[in-house]
Parts: C-alpha cells; structure tokens; sequence
C-alpha cells in the first residue's frame, strides 16, 4: 500500500507497516463518525463531551504506546503519528487527545511510582480519567523556571499553592501533572512534578477561557489553595522536574510538528480542490498561473517539511532525537503552517473568512502552534546557543 496516499502526505513515506495501515483505517472511520459530525456543536459549547473520550479509548486512540500491563496495547510511537494525523486531516481540533497521550501519560508512565501508574494509566486509556499538564502561569510561559507555585512538604504530603492558566483539558482534567516549586530558591533545580488528583480539596478550575481558535478544545484556569497530594505522587525525585521537562518536550515539539506539516497538507488539499472548481473571469481559479504557482511553491516546501519531520520521527524512535533538533523541528513547521493557511486562505476570497469553510478554522487554529509548546523566539534562543557553543 502507498502510505503516502493513506496518510495525505506529498511525499512517499516508509515508515509504516500493514498494521498501522490497519489501524489508520479504523481511526479515519472513527474520526469520520464520531468526532466530525458533531465538531461544530463543540466549538459552539467550547467543550468535548466526555462521551468522546471514552469512545476513543474504546478503540485504542487513547495512549497507544502504554504497555498492556497497565491496560494499553503496547504500541511504538508510530500508533500515536497515526492518531495525530488523522485528527489533523479531518480538522478535528477540539478533542485534546495530544495533550493527555503525548504529554501527560508519558511523564506518568516514566517516572510515576508503581502504585501511580497502576492507578491512573488504565483510566486514561479507557477515557475514563483525562490528563491535563499544569507548567504555564500568568507570568511564567516559556520561562518555566520563573513559576510561582509553590509545593511545601510537611509530612508524607505537599501542600501546593499557586495559579496556571491556558491549560489544555484544564475543565474537565481528572489528573494534573504539575509543575511546582519545591525550592523557591533553587532556580531550575527547583522545580518539581506532582500528579494532583482534580478531586482533592483546594484545587479550583477558574473561568474556561475564551480563545481566537481551538474553541472546542477547552482551556482554563487552575487555582490551588492549599491542595494536597501525597509524595508519593511526586514523578522522580524532588528537584528533578526540569530536567524531565526537557526531556519530554522534545517529544511534544515533534508532536506538534506532526500537527503542523498534516494540517499544511490538509490545507493544501482542500484549497486546490476549491480552485478547480471556483469560476473566475470565464475559467477556473486553479488555470491561472499565480494559482498555480503560488500552490506549486507551497507544494514543495510542504514536502520538504514532510520529510524533516518524518526523519524527526525517525530519530526519536531510535531515542536519538535531541531538543535542538526538535526545536527546529517546531520552529520550521509551525511557521510554514502559519504561511501555508494564510496564503490558501487568500484563493478562497470572501469564503475563506466563513466559518463554515475549514481552511478559515485552520487560520486561526494555526496560530497557537508558534506558541504553545515553547514560544518559537525560545526554539530559536535553544539552536542560536547550540550553534554558537559549537562554533
């Protein structure tokens, strides 16, 4: 089978096998029966129902790659490409399945106690439990090491106190991966990660905030007052929660490259499909040479895109892919999706400003991907320092 047809791609792509194949096509029909048709309504409520979430986890869209001692089925990563992709293609954007498998499973299954991951991973890959990441405040995003909330232990316990806000999944999250101080003093060396449990008294979920884009995908405030969690769910050892940060985000930021370089193919698709039929001056939108060339360009920058974050994800599966290079990685795409949906926006006339067209979701979408992850002024601060200690 031509992967690169199954997956949209603009290139030929070997990385997966008849059995991702397979599970593609259960996921498509999945996203095309279950998420799609009723993604206008959630963008309207700004939320995901919890159905959603136990229907994914009822075919396996839900943490793929946790081992199937602890309810999953053991998958390699290629399993979460594929359920990342297929979101993206259909520009499903509210479900914040990236957020819960990519991001907060992964930092419980490697370095959660025993007793944490028996706990919490077998809900969280039926979509009973969903996961949220608690890192950004009001004055502290990409610079992780000037948070404020503060973990101060007494006993077998944390007592936290502090604020987060643009959380993912903040609204309806069951389990926070949070990142606390634990020794104000000690700058990164600081930092720490606790698994809060959403239940625990002194934990509050602010107002859901009001967003440009990903208006279905819930996002809000997170208070804590005193909010307790045993050290016990402390992942790893205290003071280790940058490193650990770093060492994740370099997953994520390839995972949000995933994202990108699918929604520019996506974009793409839609708009010379569009072309072709649109009549202009006597002819079709898609006969005119700036039409044609102007897609030709996006054409190939997309396929070069394609094969950096393909060989991205080759690295990473091999444990050889490092945060510079994942930077770049996050950098490249989220920029080149950025121009890709402006400038196919722009073939749609008045249409591209409708809601009702996909290509106008994916603009505003597109924006929060320089963003989130790392503002990419911090990718280019991480391969700048790079560069130069090597020069």
């Amino acid at each position: 089978m031509n992967v690169a047809h199954v997956s949209g791609s603009l290139v030929e792509r070997d990385l997966f096998d008849a059995d991702h194949d397979a599970f593609r096509d259960t996921v498509r029909r999945f996203v095309e029966t279950e998420l799609q048709p009723y993604h206008a309504q959630w963008e309207k409520d700004g939320i995901v129902p919890r159905e959603a979430w136990l229907k994914a986890g009822e075919i396996g869209m839900l943490c793929p790659t946790i081992p199937e001692e602890y309810g999953g089925i053991g998958a390699d990563w290629l399993y979460s490409i594929v359920v990342i992709e297929e979101i993206t293609r259909a520009n499903v954007t509210g479900p914040g399945f990236m957020v819960h498998s990519e991001m907060v499973a992964p930092y419980i299954l490697a370095w959660g106690s025993e007793d944490l991951k028996r706990e919490w991973l077998p809900k969280m890959i039926a979509g009973e439990a969903i996961g949220a990441v608690g890192m950004t405040e009001p004055g502290a995003g990409s610079d992780l090491k000037a948070m404020r909330t503060r973990a101060i232990r007494q006993g077998d316990s944390y007592h936290i106190d502090g604020q987060k806000t643009y959380i993912s999944n903040g609204a309806q999250c069951d389990l926070i991966v949070l990142a606390c101080k634990t020794d104000p003093d000690a700058g990164a060396r600081g930092v720490s990660l606790i698994a809060l449990d959403a239940d625990q008294p002194g934990f509050e979920r602010g107002r859901r905030l009001d967003k440009i884009g990903l208006k279905a995908q819930d996002t809000s405030e997170l208070f804590f007052n005193d909010a307790i969690a045993p050290v016990a769910n402390r992942l790893g050892e205290e003071g280790q929660g940058f490193g650990m940060l770093m060492t994740k985000l370099a997953q994520e930021r390839l995972a949000v490259g995933v994202k990108g370089i699918t929604a520019c193919e996506a974009a793409l698709r839609w708009t010379v499909e569009y072309v072709q039929e649109r009549k202009l001056f006597g002819g079709a939108l898609g006969d005119m040479q700036n039409t044609q060339f102007v897609l030709a360009q996006l054409a190939a920058e997309i396929g070069q895109g394609r094969v950096f974050v393909d060989w991205g994800i080759r690295r990473f599966m091999a444990g050889k892919l490092n945060a510079v290079d994942a930077s770049k990685i996050k950098l490249l795409i989220t920029e080149l999706n950025g121009k890709v949906v402006d400038q196919c926006l722009q073939f749609f006339g008045g249409y591209g400003y409708m809601n009702e067209y996909p290509i106008a979701q994916a603009y505003v979408d597109a924006r929060i991907s320089r963003i989130a992850g790392g503002a990419n002024e911090v990718m280019r601060q991480i391969i700048a320092r790079d560069l130069f200690r090597r020069n």
